[in-house]
């Protein structure tokens, strides 16, 4: 045990009230709530909370709206009033860098972030596309078709062509799957030209994201901080919010129950987390709603910072057992039942009342509930929020570049991969059909299911559906092994730069890691996609 309050083992420094305010790291998976109204100071809260798990091992991954939090790269100025408020609450400033890893959906402030279509699912697609049950319905027959003949979905023109298919047999396939009117189709189309405009085409396609690069530490033995740059992928509010759920379902999928472990493998910060929530079908939200419950046996802990508690629904607000309640304006009746509700989450404190003091808590201030070791909440206590070590605001261009081009993923997913897939193998079909002179080509059927009507006797044969392994990696521990003597051993984890890879390399690799996770996953997901990762249909 240290006397240095703020270096404490197995806790992460809050703030200040009547005591030490600490965050215990075995309860860091039971989830969280920043809230609190603009310019109160919940960034500089998520700073603190994101700088001590880092320093915990603990690996990081935040949403950047506003660009603030790209300031954990860089080390703290030594502002006046931080430097007064680690005296105020009996600690030393200490200026700190985090080691980062800035992320871009459109690949402009970070490595590029991708999924393919079949990873994605035909359920949160819906969502993306703001699809009724009937398109959503058709939706689903087509990743159906897909599987069956074994055509691989992993970008936007690849989703086009099978529509484009789709529609021109929508008569025959009536018979087998149900209504598929071409009108139906054609609304899908416009969606999809919608969602394309808005730059979901940078996002679907490979190589994608593997979730396990998320999780890493440094050198030193510090999580990596993954700062998603959301600025921009702001304006597409379902794009956001459907990426992050897809996330969260991938890694449900993913990483292996660990039980009660000393710290989290991985902690997520939503912020904006209203996004998440507006307008979600009642399907979805149980989705939401179990996903939070169940991924913390997995290691990961979800932390939501929005302005108001009520913007997270009571199902998921009776998640979230760590909480830091910044001040709240009480101008509307809304306002006044927010702090009505927000007040009444907390384990009282005799000596103030809760409802009165969450309007007049001051810029830094915060009502502090954190669980205690038996994982119950703590008293509620009004408390200073710590200094946070690392710059805050926004760091420069400049600045940012210099952190990606040292990035140890430098390479890795810079580079758009284009392999064959639906677009491909349609288009080829429909060129043979018409060197032989015959009319516009109609699929075959693969030879695990009975031909049907719609199949022409004279189409070349469809690829056979591949066999899957059992989910859980073994199929990219078998790939790794064919190339591992040319492509090196790449470490998740910290690393000396004589063992990186080139990027030729690092782009040869992920091209056969996106190629593995399509083939292994195809057969499972045409059972699980319809729910949130592994509770997907």
């Amino acid at each position: 045990m240290t006397d240095d309050p703020a270096n404490q083992p197995g806790k992460i420094l809050i703030g200040k009230g009547e005591a030490f305010q600490y965050l215990q790291l075995p309860l860091g998976n039971r989830h969280g709530l920043v809230a609190g109204a603009t310019g109160t100071g919940k960034t500089v809260t998520l700073q603190v909370l994101a700088e001590g798990f880092s320093n915990a091992g603990t690996a990081v991954f935040c949403a950047d709206v506003k660009g603030d939090l790209s300031g954990l790269a860089m080390a703290g100025e030594g502002k006046a009033p931080f430097v007064q408020r680690a005296k105020d609450i009996g600690v030393t400033y200490t200026p700190d860098r985090f080691p980062v890893v800035f992320w871009d959906v459109f690949g402009e402030q970070g490595h590029p972030v991708r999924a393919t279509l079949s990873e994605m699912g035909p359920v949160l697609l819906a969502r993306l596309l703001d699809l009724n049950d009937v398109q959503e319905g058709v939706l689903n027959i087509v990743f159906r078709i897909a599987d069956e003949q074994g055509l691989l979905l992993l970008d936007l023109k690849d989703l086009r062509a099978m529509l484009a298919m789709v529609s021109d047999n929508a008569a025959e396939l009536t018979k087998h799957y149900g209504n598929v009117a071409p009108a139906t189709v054609g609304a899908i189309q416009r969606q999809l030209l919608v969602l394309e405009n808005q730059g979901a085409d940078k996002f679907f396609g490979e190589p994608a994201l593997s979730i396990e690069d998320f999780i890493r530490t440094d050198r030193d033995g510090r999580g990596i901080i993954n700062v998603l740059a959301a600025d921009k992928l702001m304006r597409s509010p379902k794009l956001y919010a459907t990426f992050l759920l897809w996330m969260l379902s991938e890694l449900f999928e993913t990483l292996p129950e660990v039980g009660d472990a000393d710290k989290p493998k991985l902690v997520f910060f939503f912020d904006e987390a209203h996004l998440l929530f507006d307008s979600a079908p009642k399907n979805l939200m149980t989705a939401i709603e179990q996903v939070v419950r169940l991924i913390r046996s997995k290691g990961v802990g979800v932390y939501f910072v929005t302005q108001n508690p009520l913007d997270v629904p009571d199902v998921v607000l009776g998640q979230l057992g760590n909480r830091a309640q910044h001040a709240l304006r009480a101008f509307t009746p809304r306002d006044q039942k927010a702090v009505k509700a927000a007040a009444e989450t907390f384990r009282q404190n005799a000596s103030f009342n809760t409802s009165e003091v969450i309007t007049q808590l001051g810029v830094g201030e915060a009502l502090v509930s954190m669980l205690e070791k038996g994982g119950t909440p703590a008293v509620v206590s009004r408390s200073l929020i710590a200094p946070p070590g690392s710059r805050v605001g926004p760091i420069t261009a400049e600045e940012r570049a210099a952190v990606i081009a040292a990035s140890p993923l430098r390479g890795k997913y810079d580079v758009t991969i284009d392999r064959e897939s639906a677009f491909e193998v349609l288009n080829r079909r429909g060129t043979q059909m018409v060197e032989k002179g015959q009319s516009a080509p109609q699929q075959q059927a693969p030879s695990s299911v009975p031909p049907s009507p719609w199949t022409h006797k004279n189409a070349p044969p469809a690829p056979p559906p591949q066999e899957a392994p059992s989910h859980g990696g073994s199929i990219l521990d078998t790939i790794g092994g064919m190339i591992g003597g040319a492509l090196g051993n790449g470490s998740s984890g910290s690393g000396s730069r004589g063992n990186r890879m080139s990027t030729g390399e690092m782009i040869v690799r992920s091209a056969a890691q996106s190629a593995a996770r399509s083939i292994g996953t195809q057969i499972t997901r045409a059972i699980l996609r319809n729910v949130l990762g592994g509770m997907r249909r």
